[in-house]
């Protein structure tokens, strides 16, 4: 294992190999970071503070020798992860604590400590403190600070799949944290579809899953169709040059940013925002602006593609631990009239499904960030799924 702790600002102890102490700063995570992916979402946020400064470890895990579906292989994968609290030993020989929280598509293990989120669940007392948990939020394949296509190889890099992900993060908790059990696993969008496959790959694994926006059924119809639309975009835009571009393919990555931009809107919240002709055209040039300038093209492209073969429908009945799966009615990506999740969760050994109603509080596909909305199902998945 390779552990690279990073940071900027906060000084905490760091017990390293050995058990041996050592100051390292730890970052404060109150910048904004414009313009990023936030589960399929391009959106441009704005802090006006965080409240508190979370104690945050960082570091870098590197597998070897990682093999993908695809056939390819990296000498060297590299995993970086984000965690807050400390693993605690149960009864039974298994980590009684963990909880792995996975991210959406051009996200990072970092969005979890925006106010929205991190606010509510990790502040002192709340339902995820990490005076009680072990929090383990991870970079995916291709996103953050892991290994992806724009450090190096560009269009060679491996095409990774959901599968390629998912396998990576388990040899990541098991190999670098040594963590044998865990106690919730949590996903948003992206994230989402990967627990599901989490569940099914590991039944035994974890007490419990919430999953929050998505569906687990194969990625077809509309949401297909924008994913491919973005794809194409990038792969038919002359500039791309095959991956090999010296300056970012602009139209393609404005055709992008247009679509990432609809598929995570929120009508509701929008039409408050920017309620006249001019204050949306206003947001519009200024938002398109921060996220192109935010977007790679191939890292883009290889986070879309990624979905082109996810499907865990054949599975769902090898799920064994309790499921609270919310979705909110006003998800573009995840739209509730087509009537997928109620069949699909009657199949679920112990699993709900629980749709929330729009309304001020929710903000579409990117409902799934703000805790507060849905944090009631998560503190009832908690007490019930206590072995």
């Amino acid at each position: 294992m390779v552990s690279t702790l990073r940071s900027d600002a906060l000084r905490i102890p760091y017990v390293g190999r050995g058990g041996r102490k050592a100051a390292r700063r730890q970052p404060l995570w109150t910048r904004c970071a414009a313009g990023t992916l936030r589960g399929l979402v391009l959106l441009a946020c704005v802090f006006a503070g965080q409240a508190r400064a979370l104690q945050t470890q960082e570091g870098d895990f590197t597998v070897r020798d990682f093999h993908f579906r695809s056939g390819e292989s990296l000498a060297e994968l590299r995993l970086h992860y984000t965690t807050l609290g400390a693993p605690q030993m149960g009864s039974r020989g298994q980590v009684s604590n963990a909880v792995l929280i996975l991210h959406g598509t051009g996200g990072d293990g970092h969005q979890f400590l925006r106010p929205q989120f991190a606010d509510v669940l990790f502040a002192p007392g709340g339902l995820l403190d990490p005076a009680k948990y072990f929090i383990i939020l991870p970079d995916g394949i291709g996103h953050g600070k892991s290994s992806k296509p724009s450090d190096r190889l560009h269009a060679r890099f491996p095409h990774y799949d959901y599968d390629d992900m998912v396998a990576a993060q388990y040899a990541f908790v098991t190999q670098a944290l040594h963590v044998n059990h865990l106690r919730l696993v949590m996903g948003t969008s992206m994230g989402c579809m990967q627990s599901f496959m989490w569940a099914e790959t590991y039944p035994d694994f974890m007490d419990a899953l919430m999953p929050l926006a998505c569906l687990p059924v194969q990625i077809a119809g509309r949401n297909r169709l924008w994913r491919k639309m973005i794809i194409d975009a990038i792969r038919s835009d002359p500039a791309w040059q095959g991956g090999e571009y010296r300056s970012e393919p602009f139209g393609a990555l404005r055709t992008a940013s247009d679509l990432l931009m609809i598929a995570g809107s929120a009508p509701h919240q929008m039409q408050k925002a920017y309620p006249t002709r001019d204050a949306a055209d206003r947001y519009l040039l200024e938002t398109m602006a921060k996220n192109i300038a935010a977007l790679d093209a191939n890292d883009l492209l290889y986070q879309v593609d990624a979905s082109r073969d996810y499907d865990p429908s054949a599975g769902l009945e090898k799920i064994t631990a309790r499921i609270m799966w919310v979705n909110s009615a006003d998800d573009f990506i995840n739209p509730p009239e087509l009537g997928i999740a109620e069949p699909e969760a009657q199949r679920l050994k112990n699993g709900r499904f629980m749709l929330i109603p729009t309304s001020n509080q929710t903000h579409g596909h990117g409902t799934h960030t703000w805790a507060a909305v849905w944090k009631s199902y998560l503190a009832e998945l908690l007490s019930t799924s206590t072995k």
